[in-house]
């Protein structure tokens, strides 16, 4: 997975790990390595958390996109679709204007839809925490993966959540396929 540079124990320390899954990484170094490791394991949100920290953040919004479009939940409104377009436009760009659209979009939308923790996720990915007129807040670096695993786990329970096994597999297999250079 040509994209994730990160080695797994530094993944780790950003992340909330099941307690069930801790020990099947011990001594783990890379994060393909724990994810195959996971998924064999039936640990699925743990891998996600990994690869929203792992992915770079661009990559890491696109497969959040990815996932929400493959998802899709009639209780979608018209204000998570905007936060999706949003979270998009800044994939496709990723200015300061359209980060900064992107969690107004989220903001507009109630943040609670996986569209809008995509949103949430591009905003996430850099620059300042703060206003514009604001001094420079340093924006951690663990928060866009944070909010990309939110957005990809509300994806796989909605809207019904005994589909979540099956989609959680697509998921992470789109995700690999992200960390390869493709498309999701």
């Amino acid at each position: 997975m040509q994209k994730i540079t990160l080695p797994l124990p530094e993944v780790l320390a950003r992340i909330e790990i099941d307690p069930a899954a801790r020990p099947l990484l011990d001594g783990v170094a890379t994060v393909a390595e724990g994810l195959a490791i996971l998924e064999e394991h039936k640990h699925p949100m743990t891998a996600v958390r990994i690869l929203g920290q792992a992915l770079p953040p661009r990559e890491a919004v696109w497969w959040a996109c990815v996932c929400a479009r493959a998802a899709p939940d009639p209780a979608t409104t018209p204000a998570d679709l905007a936060a999706l377009q949003a979270a998009d436009a800044w994939v496709r760009r990723p200015s300061e204007q359209n980060r900064r659209a992107a969690m107004a979009a989220a903001e507009a939308s109630g943040t609670r839809s996986t569209e809008a923790w995509a949103a949430v996720g591009a905003f996430w990915s850099g620059g300042s925490l703060g206003p514009e007129t604001a001094p420079e807040i340093p924006m951690p670096p663990h928060l866009c993966g944070v909010a990309v695993a939110s957005s990809v786990i509300l994806a796989a329970l909605r809207p019904d959540p005994s589909q979540a096994e099956d989609r959680y597999a697509r998921f992470l297999a789109s995700a690999r396929d992200i960390a390869q250079g493709g498309g999701g």
